[in-house]
C-alpha cells in the first residue's frame, strides 16, 4: 500500500482484497489487515507530500507554464487547501486512483502535516477495510458456496477468450497495414 501511495502501479484493488481473503483463511486478522494497509498508505502519501513540500512549488513554478500551471493557479491551490484540504484528503482516499495524486498538491500548499496524516489515515482505513472485507466475504463464499468456484472458472475462460480475440484482432490489424514507402 505504501508503494501505491508513492505513485507506483501496485493497485490497492488487488492487494487489499487478497489480504481480506487471507483473513478469511485465518492467516490475517481483518481489522489488522485494514490497519496495516492504512499505515502503508500513510507512509507512501507522506513521501509524496514531502516531495511537494520540499521542492514541488519551485518545480511547478519553473516547469508549470509548459503544462498550463501558473503562479495564480498555485496560489489558488494554497487557498483551496487552507479551506478544504482536510475534506479533500479524506474523501479522495475513498475513491480509486485519485488518492495517489492529491498528496503532492497538499505538500505544495504545505497543508498542516498532522491534519494531512489524520485524514489520510481515516480515509485510507475505510477504503482498505472495504476492500479487505470484500476479499474476506469472497474467501468465505469460496469455501461454503460451490457455485462460486464454478463461476470463477467460467470467468477465467471468458478472460482467456477475450485476450485471445484481442491478440488476434491486433495481429490482423498489423497484417493489414501497408508498408510505408521510403
Amino acid at each position: 500500500m505504501a508503494l501505491e501511495s508513492s505513485l507506483l502501479p501496485v493497485p490497492s484493488e488487488i492487494v487489499m482484497p487478497f489480504s481480506g481473503y487471507l483473513a478469511s483463511t485465518g492467516r490475517f486478522h481483518l481489522l489488522l489487515a485494514a490497519t496495516a494497509g492504512a499505515i502503508g498508505c500513510n507512509i507512501g502519501s507522506t513521501f509524496i507530500y514531502w516531495l511537494g513540500a520540499t521542492g514541488g512549488r519551485a518545480f511547478a513554478e519553473k516547469w508549470g507554464p509548459y503544462i498550463l500551471i501558473t503562479r495564480a493557479k498555485l496560489d489558488r491551490v494554497d487557498r483551496y487547501f487552507e479551506r478544504w484540504g482536510s475534506a479533500t484528503i479524506f474523501f479522495t482516499r475513498l475513491l480509486p486512483m485519485i488518492p495517489v495524486v492529491v498528496s503532492f498538491p497538499a505538500g505544495i500548499a504545505r497543508m498542516n502535516i498532522w491534519k494531512f496524516e489524520l485524514y489520510t489515515f481515516a480515509g485510507c482505513w475505510i477504503w482498505c477495510f472495504a476492500l479487505s472485507w470484500l476479499g474476506f466475504a469472497f474467501g468465505r463464499a469460496w469455501k461454503s458456496q460451490p457455485w462460486v468456484k464454478s463461476a470463477i472458472h467460467y470467468f477465467d475462460v471468458a478472460i482467456i477468450i477475450a485476450v485471445v480475440l484481442a491478440l488476434a484482432w491486433l495481429g490482423w490489424r498489423l497484417a493489414r497495414r501497408k508498408p510505408r514507402e521510403a
